[in-house]
C-alpha cells in the first residue's frame, strides 16, 4: 500500500510497520515448511514470501550494522563531545520526576521536549539552574516544545511553516570551544485515523524545514518526533532536499514508539545532520512514563574532515519540484485541531 503515492493515512500508516511485517514474513515462511508441502501451490506461496522478504530486507538492511558505513574518531581540531536528549514527553504524562531524574542522570548539554505544556514547563523549572539557556513554545494542543541548554544560545526562532498551531524551532548555539551549530526541533502532525486524515501537513512541514536548512551555512542537526519513518518517500525526499545525513544508516533502527509495546515499536523519532557533524552514539534511553522512548545522542563537530560528504544525496530537478508541491499542499491543508487537547 505505501507504494501507492496517496497522502491518506490508509496508505501512509503501513510504512511504519515494515520491521514487524518483515518478521511476520520470516515466521510465515518458516512455518510454511511445517504445513502440507505437497500442495501444488506451495512453492508459489513460498516464492512470493521470499520475494517479499528480499524487497523489505534490501530496504531495512541499510538501517543495521550490516550496512557498511565508515566510522570516524574525534581529532585534535574537533569540538568537544556534545550530548543531547530528544523526548516526546506525552502531554498527559504526569511522571515529571522520572524525566527530571533522566536528565540529571545523563547530563546532556542540551535537551528537547515535545508535547510539553504549561504543567511540564512548571515541572522543568528545577532544571533551569543547570540549563540557563532555553527557548519555550508552550502549547496545550500536544504540539508544545521546550529547548534547554547549557550551551549559550545566540539566536532562537519559532517557525510555523504550514499551520499557526504547529511550531518548529531553530536555535543557534555557540560552544565554549568556539564551535557554532544550529539545532532544529520538529514535531509535525501524524497521518492517522485519530488525528490528521492525510500526511500533507506532516510532509509540508518537514520539507519546509529542509528548505530552511539549505539557507544556513553552519553545522545543522534536525531532531524530533517526525511521525514518519526513515525509509518513507517523504523522509528520503527530506534527506535529499536538506542535504543532510541519516545517522541510522549503518547503525540501528532506534525505535521509539510505542514505549510500552516492544513488538509494536516504530522508529519515528528521527534525526538528520550535516556532513561536519559526526555521530558517536545514537540510542534510546529508559522509559519515563511517556508513550515514546527518549533519544540520546553523542556527537562532535569537525570542519576539517570532509569524509562524510560522499554520504550527501542531492535531489533531482523532479524531486525539487515535488518537494515544492508538497510544501504548498501542506500549507493549503486545513487541519482540524483543538487549541486545548484533553486526554479524553
Amino acid at each position: 500500500m505505501p507504494k501507492i503515492q496517496n497522502s491518506h493515512w490508509i496508505f501512509r500508516v503501513p510504512e511504519f510497520g515494515k520491521i514487524q511485517i518483515t518478521y511476520f514474513i520470516i515466521i510465515t515462511f518458516i512455518l510454511g515448511f511445517l504445513a502440507d508441502s505437497h500442495s501444488e501451490y506451495f512453492w508459489y506461496f513460498q516464492g512470493f514470501l521470499g520475494l517479499m522478504l528480499v524487497h523489505h530486507g534490501v530496504i531495512l538492511v541499510k538501517y543495521t550494522p550490516a550496512y557498511p558505513v565508515k566510522k570516524h574518531s574525534r581529532q585534535e581540531k574537533s569540538s568537544q563531545k556534545i550530548h543531547f536528549i530528544s523526548a516526546n514527553v506525552y502531554q498527559f504524562n504526569t511522571e515529571y520526576s522520572r524525566f527530571i531524574k533522566l536528565i540529571e542522570k545523563h547530563k546532556p548539554e542540551v535537551f528537547l521536549t515535545m508535547e510539553s505544556n504549561k504543567d511540564w514547563e512548571k515541572a522543568m523549572q528545577s532544571l533551569e539552574k543547570d540549563y540557563p539557556y532555553h527557548h519555550k513554545v508552550t502549547l496545550e494542543n500536544t504540539y508544545g516544545m521546550h529547548f534547554y541548554s547549557k550551551i549559550e544560545i545566540k539566536e532562537a526562532k519559532t517557525h510555523y511553516f504550514v499551520a499557526d498551531d504547529i511550531p518548529s524551532i531553530e536555535v543557534h548555539l555557540m560552544t565554549e570551544d568556539g564551535f557554532s551549530f544550529v539545532f532544529f526541533g520538529v514535531h509535525p502532525p501524524p497521518p492517522s485515523p485519530t488525528e490528521e486524515e492525510t500526511s500533507k501537513e506532516r510532509d509540508g512541514d518537514l520539507l519546509s524545514t529542509a528548505k530552511r536548512v539549505t539557507k544556513i551555512d553552519k553545522p545543522v542537526i534536525v531532531v524530533g518526533d517526525f511521525n514518519n519513518v526513515a525509509w518513507s518517500k517523504s523522509s528520503i525526499l527530506f534527506r535529499k532536499t536538506s542535504h543532510l545525513i541519516d545517522p541510522r544508516i549503518g547503525r540501528a533502527f532506534v525505535s521509539t514508539f510505542h514505549a510500552k509495546y516492544r513488538m509494536l515499536r516504530f522508529p519515528i523519532d528521527l534525526m538528520f545532520h550535516s556532513e561536519d557533524i559526526f555521530i558517536e552514539k545514537l540510542t534510546t534511553l529508559e522509559n519515563f512514563g511517556s508513550d515514546h522512548l527518549p533519544v540520546y545522542c553523542e556527537f562532535f563537530i569537525d570542519h576539517h574532515n570532509d569524509q562524510q560528504e560522499e554520504r550527501i544525496e542531492q535531489a533531482t530537478t523532479e524531486e525539487k519540484i515535488q518537494a515544492e508541491e508538497m510544501i504548498q499542499k501542506g500549507k493549503e491543508e486545513d487541519g482540524e485541531r483543538d487549541a486545548v487537547v484533553t486526554e479524553d
